[in-house]
């Protein structure tokens, strides 16, 4: 269940920063509607990360309906990724 606060609770902020948790963020309301989300660092770091790989899929995605497909075999010769 999401942990849903209003934003004037962080008047006692060391109480809503101690129930944020790895993939349990804080959601904040003002006047009833959401509006802010405190997460873990970890948790934002690795919701970063998943959003930059997704990026890159796509251009790779792009890219190849764009300029024609390689085979794997030859993708992964360039890449030094074949196994022996």
């Amino acid at each position: 269940m999401p942990n849903i606060k209003p934003a004037a609770d962080l008047s006692n902020y060391n109480e809503v920063l101690s129930e944020v948790g790895i993939g349990e963020p804080v959601f904040l309301t003002i006047g009833g509607r959401g509006r802010y989300v405190i997460l873990d660092i970890e948790e934002y770091e690795k919701t970063h990360a998943v959003i930059r790989i997704a990026t890159e899929l796509a251009k790779g995605e792009y890219s190849g309906n764009a300029n024609g497909w390689i085979p794997i075999a030859e993708a992964e010769e360039a890449l030094g990724a074949i196994e022996e």
